[in-house]
């Protein structure tokens, strides 16, 4: 009798068990970055953010965000992006071209969020047949805003004779800032602005190239979206403020570090605007209804600082750079 009572009892643990509700699992975020630099960093909060006011926070253990960086190498980042697809993880973050497209090429099931990114056309991932990456998510940005940006060098600098001289130092690897040279020529063609570009290859290269422009009497320099330009803001802007030479640029967050102004996307913004629809996914567990979505938010800032520095006046409607 005592036997047939143990089993019973075991009997009903087991029942007990079996009908407890199981333990959810906890998604897994690969968060892929193609280097290290403070203006990009903002993009990878905006996006943490995101998924914490949905809900999904490391903290509470809701989420677990596994964060890799590429340090600039491509063979890093598509090792990364083989580490994260063979883990697997639930879904793909993003930050940069390099790190999208490194993704795009490596799966075709993982969804991927993509933040400071080019449209698919840009980066030269429309298919004939089947359109854009049906992975492939986020938050992208195409180039309608760098005219805006762009004049606004004329519009500041107000030039009494001649023509302006405008240096840029580019990478043409990057299809957005290829791209954007070309646009930008065509825009200064018609506006009597003279353009002065030479090409960069990397981060290490950025002091010497940007010093044979200084030394060409450039009237401004403009930073181009270009992942080279990001890693080095800090030696152009020594060697430009070494000559004189203000930055302009179309990227709101190189403001802070030392250009004048900006018209263009906001870093955080942008990340948070992608971990949005990540947050959707994680809790659909469904891609339905999302799609690559152009950049939300645009700024035009300033660096009151800078701008005094180099006497230039500021409309009223910039924002101060926070």
């Amino acid at each position: 009798m005592k036997l047939l009572k143990n089993i019973a009892f075991v009997f009903i643990v087991y029942l007990v068990a079996g009908c407890s509700p199981a333990k959810k699992k906890v998604p897994v975020v690969g968060f892929i970055d193609a280097f290290e630099d403070a203006t990009i960093a903002q993009a990878r909060a905006g996006f943490t953010d995101a998924l914490k006011k949905g809900g999904y926070s490391e903290a509470d253990k809701t989420v677990k965000i596994e964060y890799r960086n590429g340090q600039g190498s491509i063979p890093n980042v598509i090792q990364i992006a083989n580490y994260f697809i063979h883990k697997p993880v639930d879904l793909l973050a993003t930050c940069t071209t390099l790190s999208t497209l490194a993704a795009v090429q490596k799966t075709k099931t993982i969804p991927i969020f993509a933040m400071v990114s080019p449209t698919p056309e840009r980066m030269k991932l429309i298919e004939m047949n089947t359109g854009a990456p049906a992975n492939l998510f986020g938050a992208v940005e195409d180039l309608a805003y760098i005219d805006t940006s762009f004049l606004l060098i004329p519009q500041l600098l107000k030039p009494k004779m001649g023509k302006l001289t405008v240096g840029i130092v580019y990478n043409d690897a990057e299809p957005q800032s290829a791209d954007a040279l070309r646009q930008i020529r065509a825009l200064a063609e018609k506006n009597n602005i003279n353009i002065l570009a030479t090409p960069v290859v990397t981060s290490a290269d950025a002091q010497l190239v940007t010093k044979s422009l200084l030394d060409k009497n450039i009237d401004a320099f403009f930073a181009l979206p270009d992942n080279v330009v990001f890693a080095s803001f800090e030696t152009i802007v020594k060697s430009c403020d070494e000559k004189y030479v203000p930055i302009f640029t179309s990227e709101a967050g190189l403001v802070k570090r030392g250009a004048v102004v900006a018209f263009g996307a906001d870093m955080y913004q942008w990340g948070y605007q992608a971990g949005e629809q990540a947050v959707q996914y994680l809790n659909n567990n469904s891609t339905k209804g999302l799609q690559p979505e152009m950049v939300k938010v645009r700024n035009r800032v300033f660096n009151p600082t800078v701008a005094a520095k180099y006497h230039i006046a500021i409309p009223a409607n910039f924002k101060t750079v926070k």
